[in-house]
């Protein structure tokens, strides 16, 4: 187990690819508790975080940042202790000389649902916003957007190899919000 006087250099540990020859997630971090710092292409740090299934948090953050996604490292740990995770977290960051924009003004993109009311196009507001649709005919509209959002980014996803199921939450969709069930 990492303890606090114990933390690992974010330099030291290995590089592991976001989505393996397999098309899978690194499912060595299912269920583990831990530290994980994800990196772009160009392995430029984006965002670090901790998690108690650092598999789902991955998983969480593909599809939110797919483009943003293609390396990982983390520090799993034997026992939850917010403690510890927040101080690997914060000792990460640090040693990156910057905050990554993922951790700062861009936090909200890498943690929340996808708001893909957000993502509609004109015709779609045009038609949200016309004065004849009752709530229900909106939430229709909604729905259908989230839908043409949820198979844009699958479709990236695809075309990275990722093999790996990805199922998003339905009752959302009719909020126009996407996240993973």
């Amino acid at each position: 187990m990492t303890t606090e006087t114990n933390i690992p250099l974010l330099a030291t540990l290995d590089y592991v690819n976001y989505i393996d020859a397999n098309g899978q997630i690194p499912e060595q971090f299912q269920g583990k508790i831990g530290v994980y710092a994800i990196f772009d292409q160009d392995k430029v740090l984006q965002f670090v975080g901790y998690s108690r299934d650092v598999y789902v948090s991955l998983k969480q953050h593909l599809v939110r940042q797919p483009q943003q996604c293609y390396f990982v490292k983390a520090q799993t740990i034997d026992r939850p202790s917010r403690t510890v995770l927040e101080n690997i977290e914060q000792a990460w960051i640090a040693e990156n000389g910057t905050v990554p924009s993922g951790n700062s003004d861009r936090k909200a993109e890498w943690t929340n649902a996808i708001n893909a009311k957000a993502m509609m196009t004109a015709a779609e507001q045009e038609n949200y916003q016309n004065p004849v649709n009752d709530e229900l005919a909106q939430m229709k509209i909604l729905k259908n957007v989230a839908r043409r959002v949820e198979a844009e980014i699958l479709a990236v996803l695809e075309s990275r190899g990722l093999q790996t199921p990805i199922r998003f939450n339905p009752k959302l969709k009719e909020e126009g919000l996407l996240d993973l069930k």
